[in-house]
């Protein structure tokens, strides 16, 4: 008995190690999923993948690709079944004139009847109830409109390959700029923690060297102020961080009410690039807008096309079969009575079949002019279209003459407030030197740290502004989406 309970504990202690160690392991894992870094790259190919115009537009290609099977479908054989069953209430009485030579009369004369009289008498050729089951069968042999529709379905394939890549250039535009303003506004906070510490080591000194009788109260109060207004904006710019990186979600179609951990370091942002580089490889087929547009004209070109092919013949080949059978009442058309023989006179109550094939073919002969004037509407339209071809791409060089003149300021302004911060950093070493050796004034100091907080504020205002405006400098130029491929392609 002992032995057993002792078998027991350690089986127990087992146990409990195995679900411990399940759930340490659990948890490592799921640690390691909630803290997934999002960098650039990562919030690119986050938003590619979840962004609410992108999966639109990646649905949009699945239906294109669907219509180009429906319209190649049409020249499949079509085959359609049908299924019939009449009861004619009162039949159509049988209409003829009166002839003594015709068939009915057999040669007879009829007293009160005169040659060419209409005499109407009870359709003894069809009884009351009738069925019909059979098979249509066509197969398309030549129609002009169903080339250019096939041309025209491969068009619009493509058109909406362009309108992916157009969303996701926009969304690419988003995220970045959006990315940008995070990491720069965690930067910003950095920035004031760094005063905020050197300021609080100035207050305490200060403080002491006021107990001690070497400073004025003053001092204190001026640098306690100082201090205050320091945290006050350090906080008002958690609070614009906070709402960056929730307007970051939101591009992204990340979970709102889920924490994002956004890494990357401000240092490592490069807002320099080639101007050169980008002129020599310009073309207007670089932007997805143009490319959207030339799609358009395609269509448009082909929709004339089919106009003027409507009026070609149209030909397709035709067959059907089937069975049919009448009966005195409905409930006939369901029975096959087996003692009336097919003798080559009536056999009601049976089913019988019928075949034939042929062609058939539709020639437009006239359409009142409406063919004409409908032509002359969609080639008014198609110059319309090629205004507007004309009009983007003037809009498209007016964008890259603002963004290199954008960027250009941008540039040359971050490096000028890259030398003040330096100029301001300069400053307010030798300001708090100057006071702590007794050769300077407390209020000296305190506007060396003002001006050194407002070229800090300046220079990153600067530095995201260059950013953003080689984003829009990418993107006038048709290369914003091309940077991130590899990470589309995923």
């Amino acid at each position: 008995m002992k032995r057993v309970k002792k078998n027991t504990i350690k089986s127990t202690n087992l146990f409990g190690m195995n679900r411990l160690l399940t759930v340490f392991l659990f948890t490592l894992v799921a640690a390691q999923l909630t803290a997934q870094d999002f960098g650039l790259n990562e919030c690119v190919e986050y938003a590619l993948s979840n962004a609410i115009p992108i999966q639109n537009a990646l649905l949009d290609e699945r239906a294109a690709i669907a219509r180009v099977k429906e319209t190649a479908g049409l020249g499949l054989p079509q085959v359609n079944g049908s299924v019939s069953l009449t009861h004619n209430i009162k039949l159509r009485r049988f209409f003829t004139s009166y002839s003594k030579d015709s068939f009915f009369f057999g040669g007879q004369s009829i007293p009160g009847l005169n040659e060419g009289d209409v005499l109407s008498a009870q359709n003894f050729f069809q009884l009351k109830s009738g069925g019909d089951a059979g098979l249509n069968i066509s197969q398309l042999i030549f129609n002009g409109s169903y080339f250019v529709g096939l041309q025209a379905s491969q068009a619009y394939k493509e058109l909406t390959v362009k309108n992916t890549v157009q969303q996701k250039t926009e969304i690419i535009d988003k995220v970045i700029k959006g990315y940008y303003l995070v990491v720069v506004n965690r930067e910003r906070i950095n920035l004031f923690d760094r005063n905020i510490t050197r300021l609080d080591t100035l207050l305490r000194n200060t403080a002491e060297l006021q107990k001690q009788g070497f400073a004025e109260s003053i001092d204190v109060d001026r640098l306690r102020v100082a201090l205050n207004n320091l945290r006050t904006e350090r906080d008002k710019f958690q609070g614009l961080l906070a709402l960056s990186e929730e307007l970051l979600k939101f591009q992204m179609n990340y979970p709102m009410d889920q924490p994002i951990k956004i890494v990357g370091d401000i240092r490592s942002l490069d807002p320099s690039a080639d101007l050169n580089r980008y002129a020599s490889d310009w073309s207007y087929d670089n932007r997805p807008e143009i490319q959207v547009l030339d799609v358009n004209h395609r269509l448009q070109q082909l929709n004339i096309k089919n106009n003027y092919a409507a009026a070609v013949p149209y030909i397709a080949a035709i067959g059907n079969l089937g069975f049919n059978t009448q009966s005195p009442n409905i409930q006939g058309l369901f029975q096959t009575k087996t003692n009336l023989a097919d003798n080559g006179q009536f056999g009601p109550d049976k089913w019988y079949p019928y075949t034939f094939v042929g062609l058939s073919m539709n020639v437009p002969v006239f359409s009142g002019l409406q063919r004409t004037y409908r032509i002359q509407q969609e080639k008014i339209n198609l110059l319309k279209l090629e205004n507007s071809i004309r009009q983007v791409k003037s809009g498209v060089d007016l964008e890259i003459r603002q963004s290199v003149i954008s960027y250009r300021n941008a540039l040359s302004g971050m490096e000028a407030q890259k030398q003040n911060m330096a100029l301001a950093e300069n400053i307010s070493r030798v300001a708090q030197v100057k006071y702590e050796q007794g050769v300077g004034s407390n209020l000296e100091v305190i506007d060396a740290e003002t001006s050194l907080k407002e070229a800090q504020v300046n220079f990153y205002n600067s530095l995201y502004d260059a950013l953003v405006a080689r984003v829009s400098l990418d993107k006038a130029y048709g290369k914003l989406c091309t940077q991130f491929e590899n990470v589309s392609s995923k």
